[in-house]
């Protein structure tokens, strides 16, 4: 009997203290697995049902200590899900380069990281998933959200690379993308720390728009369910798409002409 079949496969899913991260957490840890959540303060959420790891996505040191720390107690990773996140709404003009910067660190780079600490890992062990979220914002560019968009626009083309790279060490990788989320992630809304205000009415017409999609978004279990199936999966796709609205999105995106969906999303963002 192999090993994966004798003890629980082992799970790390980045920014699991709250939200899309904790759903996806729960899912797993209710499925069965041994889950590690992450957050840079761990210690204050000692109430959740599963174990957390201290990491820092953007910290190099941080990354590596996190990935030795959940050695040191499994031996083994058999899954890693990428989650850690946050929002940037803003013009391009007013956002300042540090600030988008931070963004793409946080939302891109961080995946970067957390795949390289992995993959010696999983190569090792001759298997492993990697498992990326993302979103409507990598397929399509909203407006005052550029800089958010261009992250998740990064992690699509480098996971649809790192699938091509990894297909002979039995390491798997998908992309898990979701449309809106009822998750608190709207009440953690970044602007921009300078913000011009020729752009405010339409800047933050978009937000109010956006935080109304959000409330009245998927459950955020359903996406912990469509990332089990994935871990459970024997050859799992490069993409599942999660909520009516994600698969609407992409199909119409490819189909219509682009004057004709770029006036469908003024609409929708109230423009």
């Amino acid at each position: 009997m192999s090993d994966t079949q004798t003890h629980p496969q082992t799970v790390l899913v980045t920014g699991a203290s709250s939200g899309i991260g904790k759903a996806i957490a729960t899912a797993l840890h209710e499925a069965g697995f041994r889950v590690f959540g992450t957050s840079r303060s761990p210690d204050k959420h000692r109430d959740l049902p599963f174990e957390m790891l201290a990491l820092d996505v953007q910290d190099d040191d941080s990354v590596a200590a996190c990935l030795e720390d959940l050695m040191a107690r499994t031996g083994r990773l058999d899954v890693l899900v990428n989650n850690a996140g946050f929002g940037l709404y803003g013009a391009v003009e007013e956002t300042s380069m540090d600030e988008a910067k931070a963004q793409m660190e946080t939302n891109f780079f961080g995946v970067v990281r957390t795949v390289r600490a992995a993959l010696p890992i999983m190569r090792e062990q001759q298997r492993g998933k990697i498992i990326n979220i993302s979103s409507l914002a990598g397929l399509v560019g909203v407006p005052h959200h550029a800089f958010y968009a261009a992250s998740k626009f990064a992690v699509e083309g480098f996971t649809e690379s790192l699938v091509l790279e990894l297909e002979p060490f039995n390491i798997s990788v998908t992309l898990v993308e979701v449309g809106y989320v009822d998750t608190p992630f709207a009440d953690h809304i970044s602007r921009p720390e300078e913000p011009l205000a020729v752009y405010d009415q339409d800047r933050e017409t978009v937000i109010e728009s956006a935080v109304a999609s959000i409330r009245k978004g998927h459950d955020p279990a359903k996406l912990g369910r469509a990332v089990v199936e994935v871990a459970r999966a024997d050859k799992p796709g490069l993409r599942k798409r999660v909520g009516a609205d994600m698969v609407f999105i992409s199909t119409l995106k490819r189909v219509a002409p682009y004057s004709v969906f770029k006036l469908g999303l003024r609409r929708n963002y109230g423009l």
